[in-house]
């Protein structure tokens, strides 16, 4: 069911609701928390209880290959068939058991006692980002440290080699691309390239995990090798959910990171704060989670009628599950749209990572490298400031994806 006519200020691919959402974000909460939307041809889920709900109810499918099979209206399956390929074999495309046991190969190497000793990897990694920069007295930080020290983060937790790193954040541009397509794009063209890069990401990885069974190490990928040998996934699991760690563990990340800079800079008392008490990097890193998240939503298909706020979601029907709404919901969040890096969260769950069981596996290897990102930051650039003469170029041109192409900065 799809009520008509709509109201053009709900539009939440409009370019003034892509650019700032929160308007729309608390009309929607305010007025109508389960929205169809005829511009997306999806149901908006925005208060932060039906978000929790919904991230744990089995009525709502992970399994969204479906989707990117047809998406394309008219296109040939076989253009995106290598794509769906690795998709259905990955863990967030899972639900009940399957994902259970294929997420069960990755959490001993995302244990918090595991990833704290990944912190001086990290320091010295953002360390030496900094230092290439700091005599110039400027910078994109969006091209010098944000889309530099989360793949290469990523790159040593996997054993990747360095040199590589280049050529998987650009296998992963259109695979991001493809998930949550730019508003106005060619389809069936991002369609062509989404499937050459997972082909290529694929083959690569798989060549990486032979050459890691002949000389294993302690990295993450050589883990999930013994825990594969051992009787867990199949080889062709193993190479599909390898690439969508390495994916999904720098490019949201990347854009988190540049969003927690800029929330600090256009806040300057909190900056001043965290300047006076470096200890409170992890709750700003928090803050902004909440505040900026990168993933604004993450989306389901219903597989069964669920009733909600006096409306009936049918089976088939796409599903955005509000997070970034969901981190302001004044019922949950007091005065929701007050950045404090100070804020108590307590027990109050953020979102941004999801929720249930299918919270982001690697929140805790990205909290880190914000954390100590910041705390960087600002030991080696004490006068780090927005640049007066740049202003930063926003990313938001689909609704999963909110964060910024370029963020110039000075000190």
């Amino acid at each position: 069911m799809s009520p008509a006519p709509q109201n053009p200020h709900l539009n939440p691919v409009s370019p003034e609701n892509l650019l700032n959402p929160f308007l729309l974000y608390k009309t929607l909460r305010d007025s109508n928390p389960a929205h169809w939307s005829n511009e997306v041809q999806a149901w908006l889920i925005t208060r932060h209880e039906d978000v929790a709900a919904f991230f744990r109810d089995p009525r709502l499918s992970a399994d969204r290959t479906k989707l990117f099979e047809y998406q394309v209206p008219g296109m040939d399956p076989a253009v995106i068939k290598d794509f769906v390929r690795y998709a259905r074999l990955q863990m967030a495309m899972k639900d009940g058991a399957e994902h259970l046991r294929l997420r069960r190969q990755a959490n001993p190497g995302f244990a918090p006692q595991v990833l704290d000793i990944w912190r001086p990897t990290i320091r010295r990694i953002m360390e030496e980002l900094v230092e290439r920069v700091r005599s110039q007295g400027r910078m994109d930080l969006v091209k010098e440290i944000s889309y530099q020290l989360p793949p290469l983060v990523i790159a040593a937790f996997f054993g990747i080699p360095t040199e590589d790193r280049e050529r998987f954040q650009a296998w992963s541009t259109p695979l991001a691309e493809y998930a949550s397509p730019p508003v106005d794009v060619d389809m069936l063209e991002l369609a062509r390239r989404a499937n050459t890069a997972m082909v290529e990401f694929g083959d690569y990885l798989a060549r990486l995990v032979e050459e890691r069974r002949r000389t294993p190490g302690e990295d993450m990928l050589s883990q999930m090798i013994r825990v594969q040998e051992a009787g867990g996934m199949s080889n062709e699991e193993l190479v599909a959910n390898a690439l969508l760690m390495v994916f999904g563990g720098h490019i949201t990340t990347t854009d988190q990171l540049t969003n927690t800079v800029h929330d600090l800079l256009t806040h300057p008392e909190q900056l001043q704060k965290l300047r006076e008490d470096p200890s409170l990097a992890k709750s700003a890193v928090e803050e902004s989670l909440r505040f900026s998240p990168a993933m604004p939503f993450h989306f389901r298909i219903a597989v069964e009628p669920i009733p909600l706020h006096g409306q009936t979601i049918p089976p088939g029907s796409l599903v955005f599950l509000g997070m970034a709404s969901a981190n302001r919901d004044p019922a949950v969040f007091p005065e929701p749209e007050r950045y404090d890096i100070t804020r108590d969260l307590g027990g109050q769950k953020l979102m941004s990572f999801a929720f249930g069981p299918h919270q982001c596996v690697g929140a805790g290897l990205a909290r880190r490298e914000l954390e100590i990102a910041l705390q960087v930051l600002l030991e080696r650039l004490p006068g780090l400031r927005l640049d007066e003469q740049q202003p930063p170029r926003p990313k938001c041109n689909s609704l999963l994806f909110r964060s910024f192409t370029s963020l110039p900065v000075r000190w």
